[in-house]
This record gives C-alpha cells, structure tokens and sequence, in this order.
C-alpha cells in the first residue's frame, strides 16, 4: 500500500505529534466565543532577524490573546529562573499563538488535508484497480509497509513530537535562539537516518523472507522491498524539516505537501496501465519496466513531498549546514536527545513486532490488501478532522510544559478530547452502518471484485468503534512529549502492541482456512476482519493506560466534561446512523445490493444520517459541535 493519505501528520499504526495556545476558555465553555477574525498567523520572510520567532500580523502586529492570558504571561516573566552559563535569558511564555490563531491554522490545514485525501483516495482506487487484492497487490503492499510502518511512526508523532519540545526548549535558552542546536540536531538524525535506510534496503530480502512464504511472491515482494525501502530517508527528512516550520508557526507547506506526492502516484498508476503486460497480473509473469514504475514512482512521491518544503525553510531563514559538535552549555540536551532517541526506537521495534504479525497472519489469508484499503478508509476522518487540529497544538503545548505549566497542559488535552469526541462519533456511526457500500463504490472496479470490495468494508465496519480511541491515544502521546517524556509513549505503545498481537494470533487460529485454500483468491473473511477489529481493541486498552498513567503525572484531568460531550454526542450519532441505515436497506430493496444500490445506498444514506445528526445534536445545544461549525464556517 502507499501511505494512507501521504499526509505527515498521518499515524496509521500508533503514532502522531502537534500543537495549540492560551487559556481563554474552561471546561465546556464555547471556543467560537473567542475567535478574532482580525488576527491572522502568516508566514516568515527571508529578511526575518531570527527564523524562529513566530510572526503575527493585526492591528498592533503582535499575536492576539486575552486580558486572562496576558496576565498569565506576565506573572510567569517575573519569575523566570536564572539561565544555565552560556545560555540567554529565557522569557518564560514564547510569544503562541492565540485560540483564534490556533483555530484559524487547523482549519487551513483541514482544508489542505480534505485535498490530501481526495487525492489519496484517488490514487489507492486507481492502485487497487491496477493490482487487485489478490497476490500482485498483496506484494507491492507488503513491500511497502516497513517504510510506511516508519513513516507512520516518525510523521505521525514519534520524530517529530520529541523533536519540537526540544527545539522550542533551545529556543527559548540560546542566544542564537537555537538555530546552532537546530542544525545539529537536525545532522545527526539525517546522518542516523541515512544509515538505517541504507541498512534496511540491503536487508530486503531478508525482510521479504520474514514475511512472505517461499516462491513467485516472495521474489516479487523482495524487488518491491527494495525500490520503495529508500522512502524511510525522505519521511524521516520531511518529519525533521515539519517540526522545525511547525515551532515557527508555519503549516500550510507541510499540509500541502501530501498532494504533490499523491499527484505523482496517481501519474504513476496511469503510466503502468499504459505499459504493455499481460492482462492478468500474478507474481510471476510481471514486466520489469512495470515494477520498475510502480516502485521508482511511489519512492519518487515520498522524495518530492519532503523536498518541495525546502524553499518554506529559506523562507523563514533557516538555512540547513552540516553541524556535529555540540557547544558547552548543548551536552545536557544532547543527552536528553540521546535518552529520547533510544526509547523512539524501543517504540519502532515493538510497532515492528506488530507489523510483522499483521504482516505474516495477512500473507497466510490473504488479507493484507485488505486490511490496508480499511485501515485507509478507518485513518481519513482523522486527518480530516482531528490531525490539523492536534498539529497545531503541539508547540503551544511544549512551551507550557517548558514553563512548568501542567494546568495548561491538561486544559488543551480536555479540550482536544473534547473536540476529537464531537468530531469522530458522528463519522464512527456513520462507518459502521456505511461501511460496505463506501467501500463498494471506492474499490469495486478493474482486478477487484465485488466481493474482495465487500470484506474491505465489513472490516471498516467491525474496527469502526476504535476511532475516537485512536484520536484519543494520539493526543495522549503528544502530551507525554510536549513533557519530553519519551518513556511512556513507549510504555503505551507496548501494551497497544501486545493486545493486537494477541488478539490477531489468537482469531487466526479459530478462523483458519481448510488446507489447499489459495487465499489469494478467497480470503478467510473472519480472519482479515479480525486484523482491523485487533487494531481497533489496541487503541482502546492504549487509550484506557494512557490515561491511567496522565493521571498520576498530571492530577485530575478533566474528564467529566469529555464524557459528558461524549454521551450527548454519541446520542446524536446515533440516531442519525440509525436513520442512514433505515435509508440504506430502503435503497437496497429498491435496487438491490450490487454498485448501483452501494453508490445511491451511500449518497442518500450520508445525507440523511447526516442532517438526523446535525438537526439532533442542534436541539441538545452541544456546544462543540457548534464550535466545529463555526470552525468550518471560517468563524
């Protein structure tokens, strides 16, 4: 499979990173309440004295905020501690952006995102449509998982969460506002990528070897592995470049970034089909100018969606130079670098434990196309709806921790909970009743059958309930490393890991196929559910250790005001899935259950459930649903 939606912020497997800014609400209180429509976050110039402050543009040219939080900021400067020797004095409160700010870059960036994923839709249609979910593309998503494995780990939070902290940590010590540490930072986790990359594609075999049972899908596989294992460099290389645009307060390059990426895949797929090949692709009978194309052009999308960011680099002064050596007054924070960077790659080795079962349980039945296309379809209204929110959270919530400001902390964790509910229950009810048809009407064309579109819907269906769970566990691990705690995370991702891995060896054993089976042609249905249905439960027992372990590092944590939007919210989403699904059936009798009935199914059923939903939760007065609207509205 190709990333899930190309997008940097994009967590797939467990993981995730971001930002947000000041205290101008409190529990349930409105957030349209504090929105300023003259303030507006822009980005750099090249004639900027400092690449790393953030800029704002309004009336009095500064960033906007309330008498509540002004007061908050100056209280805090006259208490700033004395700076460790060859360090500036550190003002306690970096200039964030205001709520209204915060907002205004979140809606960007979901706007950015919708066309990432439009576009992400249309390429993993257009590749399924190409190979099919049998073995030909159950090799090239094999082949590309391990370095979508790291991608999803480093982009969506684990690179650059631990790396933002830090940084914002160095601007606010250094005197050169920590452009020097920036650069070596920066070298040293270039050079340490480049390395593992060139480590990882001499092992493509070994790799395909550890997944892949011997023969004609092996070999396959094994050439994948290695055209499309160099794009672990460039995703690495893009989540460096985003955390350092992201503490600048700029992030439209890096929302938009993902798009270009899917243009040149969707380019791709359409010069494959243009190549001559046999009509019915397998492992064996492949043209070498046809996985040349489909490797070099999906490596090709992943290089140029990290490269195209450079010039918004220049544009806010920063200017990359190879840097190794650390100054005096660095070497503590190096070391830190160097604790967070060891429990980072604690985190990668447990997800690749899990990879590597999915990867071998979804070979065996054949299920892994599958359990990729609904993992897909699970991670869109996330990075729709939450993942530009949390990614512009990420900054305003390291300098609070910087400033020793746990209350501030657990008010954006309250309120990004809160949001990501209201946002995520309406789309989880919709998922389950509007699963199969959604899936029919995206896959069910070209090599796939109507049947193999059907189980990637009953598997989006089944894992639908781990949603607000997934966005949940998210937010959690960005707060850990707002802390610059790269332990916990690690600790969570564990116990994510050991749950699926047990649940998904586990259903296999009950669910296996008769000997003699090509599960290439017939998957062993249950069994590739279950691989969704296993991630789904993962995220569940992470988000429940996650808060267990928020609350005895940062107190009470607000919840009630969560669970209070979470049944109203949830009474709403479910009366307006109810009534999509009372839509569907209508549909569906009228027209029956083939393309036809999936589509008009789909159309009439969303609309309806919908409305129900909107109309419902508009009578309940639930103010983040009218907080969502009126983010959406541009307000």
């Amino acid at each position: 499979m190709t990333t899930p939606d190309g997008d940097w912020s994009n967590p797939s497997l467990y993981s995730a990173g971001a930002m947000f800014e000041p205290r101008t609400f409190t529990e349930a209180d409105p957030i349209s309440s504090v929105f300023f429509t003259d303030w507006a976050e822009v980005e750099a110039t090249p004639h900027e004295p400092h690449w790393s402050s953030p800029t704002y543009v309004g009336k009095r040219g500064r960033r906007p905020g309330t008498k509540a939080a002004a007061a908050t900021i100056e209280a805090s400067r006259g208490a700033t501690a004395a700076p460790p020797d060859g360090a500036r004095e550190a003002p306690a409160a970096q200039p964030d952006e205001g709520t209204a700010g915060l907002l205004a870059n979140s809606r960007s960036m979901a706007i950015a995102s919708l066309a990432s994923r439009i576009t992400g839709f249309l390429r993993s249609v257009l590749i399924v449509a190409a190979l099919g979910v049998g073995a030909v593309g159950n090799s090239y998503s094999a082949g590309n998982t391990f370095p979508n494995m790291v991608y999803e780990l480093l982009l969506g939070g684990v690179l650059s969460s631990v790396l933002i902290p830090l940084l914002v940590h160095a601007q606010s010590q250094d005197e050169d506002d920590g452009v020097g540490y920036t650069q070596r930072l920066l070298s040293i986790a270039a050079a340490v990528l480049g390395m593992f990359t060139l480590l990882a594609v001499a092992a493509a075999p070994l790799i395909a070897g550890a997944f892949v049972p011997p023969g004609a899908q092996r070999g396959l596989t094994t050439l994948f592995a290695t055209l499309l294992l160099p794009e672990i460099f460039f995703y690495g290389l893009g989540a460096m470049f985003m955390a350092v645009l992201n503490i600048k307060h700029v992030y439209r390059p890096g929302a938009w970034a993902p798009v270009l990426n899917n243009v040149i895949m969707i380019f791709t797929v359409l010069v494959f089909w243009l190549l001559p090949g046999p009509k019915t692709l397998n492992p064996g009978n492949m043209t070498t100018p046809q996985i040349l194309v489909l490797g070099l052009g999906t490596t090709l999308g992943i290089a140029a969606q990290a490269l195209v960011l450079v010039p918004a680099l220049r544009r806010v002064g920063f200017h990359w130079q190879w840097r190794f050596r650390a100054r005096p007054n660095e070497l503590g924070r190096m070391k830190e670098v160097g604790s967070l960077a060891g429990w980072v790659l604690a985190y990668v080795l447990a997800s690749q434990v899990g990879v590597a079962v999915i990867q071998k349980i979804g070979v065996s039945n054949g299920g892994l196309t599958i359990f990729a296309q609904a993992d897909l379809l699970f991670q869109m209204p996330y990075g729709i709806l939450v993942v530009s929110l949390l990614t512009a959270i990420m900054p305003r919530m390291s300098r609070a921790a910087v400033r020793g400001d746990n209350a501030a902390v657990v008010e954006d964790l309250t309120m990004g909970s809160r949001l990501s509910t209201a946002a995520l229950l309406p789309i989880t009810g919709l998922l389950i009743v509007l699963g199969i048809p959604l899936a029919v009407t995206l896959f069910a064309h070209g090599r796939s059958t109507l049947d193999g579109a059907a189980l990637i819907g009953s598997s989006l269906a089944l894992s639908a309930f781990g949603l607000v769970p997934f966005a949940i566990v998210m937010l959690q691990l960005r707060v850990f490393y707002a802390l610059r705690d790269g332990k916990t995370p690690t600790l969570i991702n564990i116990s994510m890991v050991v749950t699926k891995v047990v649940l998904v060896l586990v259903t296999n054993e009950i669910f296996q196929a008769p000997k003699g089976t090509d599960t290439n042609k017939h998957p062993v249905a249950h069994a590739v559910e279950w691989l969704n249905i296993s991630t789904s439960l993962s995220y569940v027992v992470g988000a429940i250790v996650g808060h267990i372990l928020l609350t005895r590092r940062l107190g009470r944590l607000g919840m009630r005001s969560v669970v209070a939007t979470s049944v109203r919210v949830g009474f709403a989403s479910a009366v307006g899935a109810a009534a999509a699904y009372a839509a569907l059936v209508a549909i569906q009798n009228a027209l029956g259950h083939g393309r036809g009935g999936a589509v008009t199914g789909l159309v009439v059923g969303g609309v309806v459930g919908l409305v129900v939903f909107a109309a419902v939760a508009w009578q309940m007065r639930i103010p983040e649903v009218k907080q969502l609207v009126a983010l959406g509205r541009g307000r």
